[in-house]
């Protein structure tokens, strides 16, 4: 099987369930963004190997999320977005979150590179967040697509500060 089919070279895609859009609609963007958030997942994967499972399982989330995304309305013969996988980001949150210094600024990304790079993936998590919204009318899995981006932001950013504090790095904060 090829890689290649050439039926985009017009610049529409086949959306799940075979509608043809154009590359460029809100839902195709919201599914290319998760895919590159995906792609900084794996960097950060290869850069902090304690955080292998936990990411690998919040990437077979995002797979599903964004198989959701790039349907046309039928999602039956998909997964459902699973709630209890927000709820254990939540929890994630919380544990990370009680081994921290408080945080009375906001922070500067910076040192470590894999600290900077698990921001990159919150920022990108943020756009998908935003291409969901545009996407207009949300259907019932896209609302839970929308939620858990929500929640992984957060979680990311909490990663962040861990992976930080872990390495022994003084975290930089912006002091107006």
């Amino acid at each position: 099987m090829k890689i290649y089919t050439k039926t985009g070279d017009g610049g529409s895609t086949s959306l799940v369930g075979g509608k043809r859009v154009s590359k460029a609609c809100d839902r195709v963007s919201a599914y290319g963004d998760i895919d590159e958030l995906i792609s900084c997942l794996g960097l950060v994967r290869s850069l902090a190997p304690q955080t292998d499972e936990e990411l690998r399982r919040i990437e077979v989330q995002l797979m599903n999320v964004s198989a959701h995304l790039a349907c046309d309305g039928d999602s039956a013969k998909l997964k459902p977005i699973d709630p209890a996988e927000e709820q254990f980001l939540e929890e994630r949150i919380d544990e990370m979150t009680s081994a921290l210094p408080p945080q009375n600024a906001f922070v500067l990304p910076g040192k470590p590179a894999v600290s900077s790079v698990c921001h990159i993936a919150r920022t990108v998590c943020r756009r998908a967040e935003r291409s969901v919204v545009r996407i207009g009318e949300l259907q019932e899995d896209d609302s839970a697509a929308l939620s858990y981006l929500n929640r992984l932001s957060d979680y990311l950013f909490t990663l962040a500060r861990t992976l930080c504090v872990g390495s022994g790095t003084a975290e930089d904060f912006w002091l107006p």
